[in-house]
């Protein structure tokens, strides 16, 4: 949920929860924003992940010729259409279809039920070289980094070390009204506090130099020189800050950095093999090549070697589509990780805006049945959906986060799967306001478009309509969208 030139929530567009109610946030030039993609993001482990039980034959046919016009047959079953070979051609057609339309370089799609599994790659991983992309690269998530981090402060609730009653202030100090905002709203996104990859001297700093590093503390002097939006629960509004908080009060409970935390306590229990959060720009082999367009210029760069540290808690994460696939179950359920009264919790979601289609919970987003958050930032961008009543997963993974007629891409594809797999429940994200301005973001991060996952602002994105977006001009401010 984690921008200016079109704002999503998140951390840089990583961090983009939600870029619709996408984490962490991404940067955008002009009045580029970072969006709630990861809400809707989503924001990379190094970890693989132990598989989750696919009952029934993979799907490994090659893609077949485009056929738009195709539909789903078969009766539902829990909510889903049966993965027949009619249905599989179909998805392979519009998966094909939205990435021309999109212009998405790459593609990674896992979608599972228990009576089998649908697993493809699309597209190419490096454009100069051609490479093809394949299910093992490792990606940089965005805003899905919001969904361990909460897990993270859940599983200390577990273990009767914190409440999520509690004011941040116990752990954390000198957070502006600190002692009137509690750890649950922190995380539903409620507490009012200024989301840091809006901030102008935070994007000035990034988009000079996409390769510097940034602390916690830094990131949280740029949100705390600005006044709360609003008094904490008195509505949603997608903040990468929010998250960053969780991490420090992660660390003050938990006795260890953050990324020790989550490699202990939960990849490790959750069988996330290849999921991690960097302290750095690395990025394990093999990994795809990131394209963005949040530059100085406007125009269009690799962003692999950017580095996700201004993300950290809300945008930061590398992971691949196997353990997506697992972690997609584990965020819906709570299983093995929290016990069912915390998970609970968790799922207390409240609407985002005037419509109830589209909910927020602790760290984790609702949309028509299904339960998840999506991530995006400056190159990639991700999906990660259980539909309960079917034990069905949907993970989705791209290397761009070129907003198209103002959604994120992730959208999309999410969007065309899900009308193919389960009709009575369309993934689908609101679509942010257009945005002519940097000033434009500030209100543009109050409703999740891109990743409830990270980016600078993130925010869910959500169904493909067209809006405007401005063009970079010289002298125009970039701001980093996260979801």
């Amino acid at each position: 949920m984690t921008d200016t030139r079109r704002p999503r929530p998140s951390v840089p567009r990583s961090v983009r929860v939600p870029r619709s109610v996408r984490a962490a946030s991404a940067v955008r030039v002009a009045s580029a924003a970072l969006a709630l993609t990861g809400l809707l993001a989503v924001s990379a482990c190094s970890g693989e992940s132990k598989p989750a039980r696919q009952a029934g034959p993979a799907v490994t046919a090659e893609p077949a010729a485009l056929s738009p016009s195709a539909t789903p047959g078969g009766s539902p079953s829990g909510g889903v259409v049966p993965l027949t070979t009619a249905v599989t051609t179909q998805l392979d057609d519009a998966i094909k279809q939205v990435m021309g339309q999109v212009a998405i370089p790459g593609v990674i799609v896992d979608y599972a039920t228990p009576d089998g599994s649908y697993q493809r790659a699309f597209g190419v991983a490096d454009k100069d070289a051609g490479t093809p992309m394949t299910p093992d690269l490792y990606m940089r998530i965005g805003s899905v980094t919001k969904t361990f981090t909460t897990t993270a402060v859940l599983r200390l609730v577990d273990q009767g070390k914190l409440g999520l009653d509690d004011p941040v202030s116990k752990y954390v100090p000198n957070v502006p009204g600190g002692d009137g905002i509690t750890l649950r709203q922190l995380g539903d996104m409620r507490s009012g506090l200024f989301n840091y990859t809006l901030d102008s001297d935070f994007q000035q700093a990034f988009f000079n130099d996409p390769s510097r590093p940034f602390t916690p503390d830094q990131l949280l002097a740029y949100a705390f020189k600005h006044p709360a939006n609003f008094q904490p629960d008195a509505r949603f509004e997608y903040s990468n800050t929010n998250l960053i908080v969780l991490g420090l009060v992660v660390e003050k409970v938990g006795g260890q950095p953050l990324q020790d935390f989550l490699n202990q306590q939960v990849f490790t229990p959750a069988g996330l093999t290849k999921t991690s959060l960097p302290t750095d720009a690395a990025f394990p082999d093999p990994h795809a090549h990131g394209y963005t367009n949040q530059t100085l210029t406007g125009a269009v760069e690799d962003a692999t070697t950017w580095n996700p540290s201004w993300g950290w808690a809300a945008g930061a994460a590398i992971s691949t589509i196997a353990d997506f696939r697992t972690w997609s179950k584990v965020l819906a359920t709570g299983e093995p990780l929290l016990k069912p009264a915390i998970q609970a919790e968790r799922l207390k979601t409240k609407a985002t805006g005037p419509t109830p289609d589209l909910g927020y919970g602790f760290g984790v987003f609702t949309t028509h049945g299904w339960i998840g958050h999506n991530g995006s930032l400056p190159g990639y961008e991700s999906v990660v959906l259980y539909l309960p009543q079917a034990q069905a997963s949907l993970s989705i993974m791209l290397n761009t986060d070129i907003l198209h007629d103002g959604s994120e891409p992730s959208t999309f594809v999410a969007r065309a799967i899900t009308q193919i797999v389960s009709p009575n429940n369309v993934y689908t994200l609101p679509t942010p306001p257009a945005s002519g301005s940097a000033s434009a973001s500030a209100s543009a991060s109050a409703s999740p478009t891109a990743s409830p996952t990270a980016s600078p602002s993130v925010s869910p994105t959500a169904s493909p309509t067209a809006s405007p977006t401005a063009s970079p001009t010289a002298g125009a401010t970039a701001t980093l969208h996260i979801s």
